[in-house]
Order: C-alpha cells, then structure tokens, then sequence
C-alpha cells in the first residue's frame, strides 16, 4: 500500500512548514512535528550489513552541531564516486516534510544549475538508496534548489529579500534535476547558497521515483518520495560569508544553532555535507556530499509556488498554506480545484492530459480524494464534499 502524509492529497492548496520569511517559526515547528510523529519511521538495522560493505557504517551521528563534517579525504573533482561515497564517512539523511514556500515544478534536468550566478563554487553529489532493499535508487530522478548568494530564489515572484519581482519568473539559476546512476548517485554543479532572513544556508531536495523527462528536458512531477533540506558547517558558512558577494547581502543573519528547521530535523538525522575545498583558496570551490535513503513506496503530494513553462514561470495563485487542510480551510473542498488547475495546465510541445477535457472532470477528482482518504487512514486528513 501506498503511504500519503497527512495533507498530501492536496498536491496545490497544502504546503507544511514553509519555514520563510513572513510564517510563524512556532507554529510550523509544531506542525512538522506533529507530521513526523504520524508519519511510518524506518529502522535502518536491517540495511547495516550492506552498508558497511558499501562503506557506510554510519547510520547516525548523535553529536551535536559543532561537530565538523570537513572530510580528511584528499578528494577533488576527478574522483569517482564510488570513492567518494565508499569511504565510510557519509552519513543517512532522515526524510522530513516541507518543500517550503518557493519550490518550483518544471525545471530542467542538467548537472550544471548555475546560470552564470556569482559566488563560490559548489559541487554536491548525493548517494541515494532503497530503504526496504537497502540497494542503490538507480534510474531516479532527484531535483535540488537553493537561494543565491544573496538570498534570492529564481522562479518565484516573491521571497528572499523582495515583495514583487515577476521578472523573476522567467529565471531557472540554481534548480535542477539529474537521474541518479548505477550506484545511486548524482552530481551538481552550482554556488554556495546564501542566507535570507529566518533561515540558515541550506539546499532543498525532493526524490521523484515516479517521473520522467520530457522532450524539452524539463520535468513536472508534484509527487515526491523524499522531501528535505541538506546543511553546511558553521564555520564554513562564516568563511563564504566573508567574500563577495555574499557580505553585501543586507538581510539578517540566522546561525544553524538559530534555524528552528535545521533543530528539528537534528532530533532524528545528521543532515549536514561531508566536504572539502577544491583548491588553496575557499573561493576555488566546495565539493560536497551526503548519503539518504527514501521509501520509494511512502508517496506524497508536494505543493508549487509556480509551475516553469517555454517561455518563463506562471505563479500558482493556489499555492499551499501551512495552515490549510480541514474542509473548511484552504486545505478543503477548494483545493480540489487548485488540484485540478495544476494537474490540468497545458504543457507546450505535449498533448493534452487525460481528463482534462471531461465536464466530469470534478466527479473524478473527488472520487480520487475518497480512494485517498480510505487507503491511508490516519496518515491523511479526511477531506469532504460538503
């Protein structure tokens, strides 16, 4: 049986957590742990055999935050990895649940999400793997985004340090997904992010088992296996920060010990970046990496603030609000339209949905909330037609 989380089946209206500038730290903190404690928890020990073969035998580390995750390694870019994630120093990321507030569906698949954005190079690669087979995630799709050096995300017309910028719809900088290989892993070329107010350096990934690639090379998937964020050392963060053109970024600065998300998130995984610096100088570049494993079969809806299409990003006025989901709220008999609006937008180059044309197309809709609803029980909130 397929697992949804608690507000998933609103793939447009629900958004948990989004942890940004302008939301209540307290009471998205309350709501992420609240969907942690429902949510089905994954005990690793079956998988510690295969792990240590592959060189893992970390499944967690309980150290605190200071911890240093600077890798001994004399890696560089030329390092296969197999090496890399064969050395048993990667630790497991634990799965969490929020995409946050500026996550964009449509993006491109490319392994270089830079676009001429100014900053210190950073090359992340990941290792994923199957929670139930304890083998490598081969032939799946992983997108990351993160904010630029000074705290702004593309594709989006608000957030970071802005109200309004629909210009900014039309960017891609810094979002993209690759197809992970025979051993799980994947690589991306990009910059080290910068800080917004509220919110300490980090990435955001999601895994799509279930996607595939258009012919435009871009992706549209609002279903996801694996929804998280990924860290950065302190003192690391300090360093880049000291450089242009992350020190004119005038917004305010929030420390890992400060981030409510990242402290959450400590309670159950060591969520932070093994790496090493390319080079003699930090602005020569970051390699970085981390190992995670995903329930393929626990699948959940994740919520757009826009939607990239030829020709630049639409805003989805139905975006998720963290505080949505009984019937009456925005979670409610609405967002079966908000469901239907993002499902059923055409796509250039590419036929029409199936469905989309049918005046019954609302009967439908409902029918799959009901299957929802019935198939997975307490892990979802009971949506009616009333």
């Amino acid at each position: 049986m397929r697992l949804y989380s608690a507000l998933g089946v609103m793939a447009s209206a629900v958004s948990l957590g989004a942890a940004h500038p302008g939301d209540d730290p307290h009471k998205e903190l309350h709501q992420r742990r609240d969907f942690m404690s429902k949510v089905e928890r994954t005990d690793l020990a079956h998988c510690a055999d295969k792990f240590k073969a592959r060189g893992i035998d970390k499944l967690r580390d309980p150290e605190d935050i200071n911890k240093s995750h600077l890798s001994p390694y004399k890696y560089d870019l030329d390092t296969p990895l197999d090496v890399i994630f064969g050395n048993g120093t990667s630790c497991l990321l634990s799965p969490e649940a929020t995409e946050g507030p500026y996550y964009v569906a449509g993006e491109y698949v490319r392994q270089d999400i830079t676009d001429s954005e100014p900053g210190v190079p950073l090359v992340v690669d990941f290792d994923v793997f199957d929670v139930e087979t304890c083998e490598p995630l081969t032939d799946t799709y992983v997108e990351i985004w993160s904010c630029n050096s000074t705290g702004i995300y593309s594709g989006v017309s608000s957030g970071g340090d802005y109200t309004s910028a629909p210009e900014n719809l039309k960017t891609t900088f810094l979002r993209g997904f690759q197809k992970t290989d025979d051993i799980g892993a994947i690589r991306f070329d990009g910059i080290f992010p910068g800080h917004y107010s509220g919110r300490t350096q980090h990435i955001h990934l999601m895994v799509h088992p279930n996607a595939t690639e258009r012919l435009n090379h871009t992706v549209e998937d609002i279903t996801a296996s694996h929804v998280g964020q990924v860290f950065f050392d302190q003192d690391l963060i300090d360093s880049v920060e000291l450089l242009a053109p992350y020190n004119t970024n005038t917004q305010s600065v929030t420390k890992n010990a400060e981030d409510f998300h990242l402290e959450a998130i400590l309670e159950t995984s060591d969520p932070f970046l093994q790496y090493v610096l390319l080079g003699d100088q930090l602005s020569d570049g970051v390699l970085a990496w981390i190992s995670f494993g995903v329930n393929t079969t626990s699948i959940r809806s994740v919520s757009a603030a826009a939607i990239y299409y030829e020709g630049g990003g639409i805003d989805n006025p139905n975006a998720g609000d963290p505080g949505g989901g009984g019937p009456g709220g925005p979670g409610g008999p609405q967002a079966v339209a908000s469901l239907l609006e993002l499902l059923c937008q055409p796509v250039p180059h590419l036929p029409s949905k199936p469905g989309c044309e049918d005046a019954a197309v609302e009967d439908t809709a409902w029918s799959l909330i009901q299957e929802l609803n019935e198939d997975c029980g307490e892990l979802c909130t009971v949506v009616t037609r009333e």
